[in-house]
């Protein structure tokens, strides 16, 4: 071993170069794709989005730094993500034909910076800042995803009351259900159910009661049983029909979706 350690070694491994650096292309498709210019701006809506969504995360992360007396600190994987996510966008505009427009022009004359003020400020400084006012796009995904929930919970209550041999849980189905209604309490078609709900709940709660010790499941009386099916359908109908007065916080970006097409 002594002379092992004593002897000069056989090579010495050469320092890096950037000369053999690989270029990483796992994203990249196999075959070269041409978007036409209206895939270009949809793209970049959707780029936008998750640029949006993360500055968002490392707002509040900044916010929690704050409270706990710590100074705020961008994140690796923040930084990691966000110039990934600006480097697809410039790739994006390639597709476009000449002359090619800087990243921040294009936004501004797609709307895209109106729709998504945090990504022009992040693109302008550098650094995630969050709004005084709300961007019109904040409200897009929680209240679609209200309204898909609405749908899902309504349609599975449906199925439950039509099919399974025990209601039990029936009540606090419909509790659920009443809850993201509750949610939703400014728009007209469904605050009308809610009301219908408020009226009948506390008697179908007391139908499904059962003595203690009792081993057979509750069933709701064909009345109740029909009257919660006429609401489902009812919610069901409502979301499905995508009514004006449903789609009013998602009329930004589907005005812009809409332009683009």
């Amino acid at each position: 071993m002594a002379a092992v350690s004593l002897t000069d070694p056989l090579c010495k491994p050469c320092s890096y170069s950037p000369r053999f650096k690989v270029e990483v292309c796992v994203s990249k498709p196999l075959m070269p794709i041409h978007l036409s210019s209206e895939q270009v701006a949809l793209e970049m809506l959707c780029l936008c989005s998750q640029l949006d969504l993360l500055i968002r995360a490392q707002v509040h992360q900044f916010q929690e730094h704050l409270k706990q007396d710590t100074s705020p600190e961008e994140s690796d994987c923040f930084q990691k993500q966000g110039a990934e996510i600006i480097y697809q966008m410039n790739q994006c505009l390639e597709h476009l034909n000449e002359p090619v427009l800087q990243l921040e022009e294009y936004l501004d004359v797609i709307g895209l910076s109106a729709l998504f003020p945090r990504v022009e400020v992040y693109m302008i400084h550098g650094s995630p800042i969050d709004m005084l006012e709300r961007p019109p796009s904040d409200a897009y995904f929680p209240h679609i995803g209200r309204l898909n929930q609405l749908l899902v919970l309504s349609q599975q209550l449906d199925e439950d009351v039509k099919h399974l041999g025990s209601h039990k849980y029936v009540a606090h189905q419909l509790s659920a259900i009443y809850q993201v209604l509750n949610s939703l309490n400014d728009i007209l078609p469904l605050s009308i159910i809610r009301k219908d709900i408020e009226s009948n709940f506390k008697q179908l709660k007391t139908s499904l009661s059962t003595e203690e010790g009792s081993r057979l499941d509750p069933q709701l009386p064909a009345h109740h049983a029909s009257w919660l099916s006429d609401l489902t359908q009812n919610v069901i109908s409502t979301v499905l029909s995508l009514a004006e007065e449903l789609t009013e916080d998602l009329n930004p970006v589907m005005e812009i979706v809409s332009n683009l097409s």
